[in-house]
């Protein structure tokens, strides 16, 4: 069984718990950690978990929304953290006390239950990587905080049952927002954050029979709303409104099994 839940997704914090099962002992896996410790407990404990249930930490990136509490939680709760080497240089290489695993691109990390392959996208951060997990019949992907998506991305992507997928903006409403020049072309850029558009055109581009959960995250409180991501979503699945979730920045999402 494999199932998942956001703590929170955008700009003010991301977290994704990941929860699967070898049929022996259930494993849970945090993908990032951008809340303060205090809030992250607090989000914990709404999911019905503490962070001592925590197996490991996935890191995708050095950007704050991401990394939050990631050491002081590894520290305190004795949790292996996975992170790129470029993440760990962008944070000027902190401490871990034994507990930092380095991940790359192309190596996967068995966690018991959960078997993780990350993979690099092209982000404005100095080594981001995303991942897909599986339990070894059902497969999650989970996708935010990229500019475009490469042939390689959509690769990892192709197998996939179901989708954590960034829809950042609406491409009108960025260039009509009160955003300084500079942060529209960062955040529209190809190493910045992915469009409802080019969410659409990576669903379809990885579509299958098989996939049948698409959940859209790291939505823009200024330069977006759930509605036009659900309907940019449900254009390329062919589905109605209803069957495409949205990550909200406080709620989160319930556990979600696929």
């Amino acid at each position: 069984m494999l199932r998942f839940r956001s703590l929170g997704s955008g700009s003010s914090g991301n977290a994704t718990l990941v929860e699967g099962s070898d049929g022996l002992r259930i494993t849970r896996l945090l993908v990032d950690c951008g809340f303060g410790l205090k809030q992250l407990d607090a989000r914990l404990a709404k999911a019905g978990l503490d962070a001592d249930q925590i197996d490991a930490v996935f890191i995708t990136h050095e950007h704050g929304d991401h990394i939050g509490c990631a050491r002081q939680l590894a520290l305190r709760n004795r949790k292996m953290v996975w992170m790129s080497p470029g993440t760990h240089a962008a944070l000027d290489a902190p401490d871990f006390q034994g507990l930092l695993q380095l991940a790359q691109d192309g190596t996967s990390i068995d966690l018991g239950g959960i078997q993780i392959q990350p993979f690099t996208v092209p982000h404005d951060a100095r080594e981001p990587l995303q991942l897909t997990c599986t339990d070894g019949s059902r497969r999650l992907g989970i996708l935010t905080d990229l500019g475009h998506a490469t042939a390689h991305v959509l690769e990892q992507l192709s197998l996939c049952d179901a989708l954590l997928l960034e829809c950042n903006h609406e491409a009108e409403m960025l260039a009509r927002s009160a955003y300084p020049p500079f942060l529209k072309k960062r955040v529209g850029g190809n190493f910045g954050h992915l469009s409802n558009q080019q969410a659409s055109e990576i669903v379809r581009g990885v579509a299958h029979e098989g996939l049948q959960t698409v959940v859209a995250a790291h939505l823009s409180l200024q330069n977006n709303h759930p509605d036009l991501a659900r309907a940019a979503l449900c254009l390329a699945l062919g589905c109605d409104l209803n069957d495409v979730g949205v990550a909200d920045p406080v709620q989160g999402t319930d556990w979600i099994t696929f």
